[in-house]
């Protein structure tokens, strides 16, 4: 029997059907570097990202943000953002406070809806927050009132593509 690496969790998407990848950038975030003040819980405000390069039968597009890192045994959804257009490539600092029309959000694992700033307990190692655009083959049909399981469970059926920035977080 071999030894789990309990310092970290494992990717979740590396769990999940393989899709391929097309390109995410932010100017507000980066891979391994840590998150600004905006992104914390308090401010609250979802990063800026772009996208390209994604397939052309791609129907429409997902964005969410997870923590599995969070000491919870199943991650922490911090935000999930549906029924973007295949029109859309790039949300503004601060979407998630006026998401473009015909979009909507679930409710978070903080209980709200929009986008929630990292938070992890103070004392954890570095926490990795995935922000994750999704390329869907169509769009995703769930009630506004669905949990975030709910949410992810159709995301994973319907993925074409996946890009993902991981910056990270430590609440010392």
């Amino acid at each position: 029997m071999t030894s789990l690496d309990r310092t970290r969790a494992p990717w979740p998407y590396d769990f999940l059907p393989p899709v391929p990848s097309f390109t995410l950038v932010s100017d507000d975030v980066a891979d391994g570097e840590t998150l600004p003040a905006a992104q914390v819980a308090g401010q609250d405000v979802s990063p800026h990202l772009a996208w390209s390069g994604f397939p052309a039968e791609t129907a429409a597009f997902a964005v969410t943000c997870y923590d599995p890192d969070a000491p919870t045994g199943s991650g922490w959804w911090h935000w999930m953002l549906l029924g973007l257009d295949a029109s859309v490539t790039e949300l503004a600092t601060g979407a998630a406070g006026s998401p473009p029309l015909g979009a909507f959000q679930l409710r978070n694992d903080s209980g709200g809806v929009g986008f929630a700033g990292a938070a992890p307990p103070p004392g954890d190692p570095d926490h990795r927050y995935l922000f994750a655009v999704h390329a869907l083959k169509d769009q995703v049909a769930v009630d506004p009132a669905s949990s975030m399981a709910i949410g992810a469970f159709h995301l994973t059926f319907n993925a074409i593509a996946r890009a993902v920035i991981a910056p990270v977080y430590r609440n010392a």
